[in-house]
């Protein structure tokens, strides 16, 4: 079974990533420690990070309680049951649904064990999500380190910590990607805990200009 991220094991990865990069300790020293942000693993929290995806986290919270207050809990099978307009209702668009369908279809025909997922690493589990409609690196990168609480993981593909990144390291913006993924593995084999570091960064940074 892979390592699974605790608390204690953020605040020394932070502690290790700070030591060795001036930039994250200056995160650190401002903001202090991240949260362990982190969610059940299974097929609620799947469905809910594939409606985060290009949306706003308070719109995709607001489509994922909808669809609770519809269903009590949010199951594949309870889920393959509503229609295309009680979907519509609960905030999803076309597209989602479609996801959505596929997701709780591969779930229930056993395509997909989602609990299995636990045991296999990283790799075995990028493929075996993006094999699905809907599911590219980014949302296979947040279940890994937000359900599967997976220690060394950065998602290139995430606009807060990639602009963080940018902004704390004073980084052109057009920086390309393989620079920016050059720069993620010096903070191996703790990415996630940088990866938290620098959402809470952003997220402080944010609230500061509002």
């Amino acid at each position: 079974m892979e390592f699974v991220l605790n608390e204690a094991g953020l605040v020394e990865a932070c502690d290790s990533l700070a030591r060795r990069d001036l930039d994250l300790a200056q995160i650190l020293e401002t903001h202090g420690y991240p949260p362990l942000w982190h969610r059940e693993p299974g097929f609620p929290t799947l469905l809910h990070i594939i409606l985060e995806q290009q949306v706003s986290l308070a719109s995709a919270k607001a489509a994922f309680e909808k669809l609770r207050q519809r269903l009590g809990a949010v199951t594949p099978e309870g889920f393959l049951t509503l229609s295309d307009e009680e979907l519509k209702a609960c905030f999803f668009s076309r597209q989602k649904t479609r996801y959505g369908r596929a997701l709780a279809e591969a779930v229930v025909s056993g395509k997909l064990d989602l609990e299995s997922l636990t045991h296999h690493p990283n790799e075995a589990v990028r493929t075996a999500l993006v094999q699905l409609p809907g599911i590219g690196t980014w949302t296979a990168d947040i279940y890994l380190m937000m359900a599967l609480r997976r220690p060394d993981v950065f998602p290139l593909g995430d606009l807060a910590a990639v602009n963080a990144l940018k902004s704390v390291k004073r980084l052109p913006r057009d920086t390309p990607r393989e620079a920016l993924a050059e720069i993620a593995e010096t903070f191996r084999p703790h990415r996630t805990a940088a990866t938290f570091l620098l959402w809470n960064h952003y997220l402080r940074e944010k609230e500061k200009r509002k």
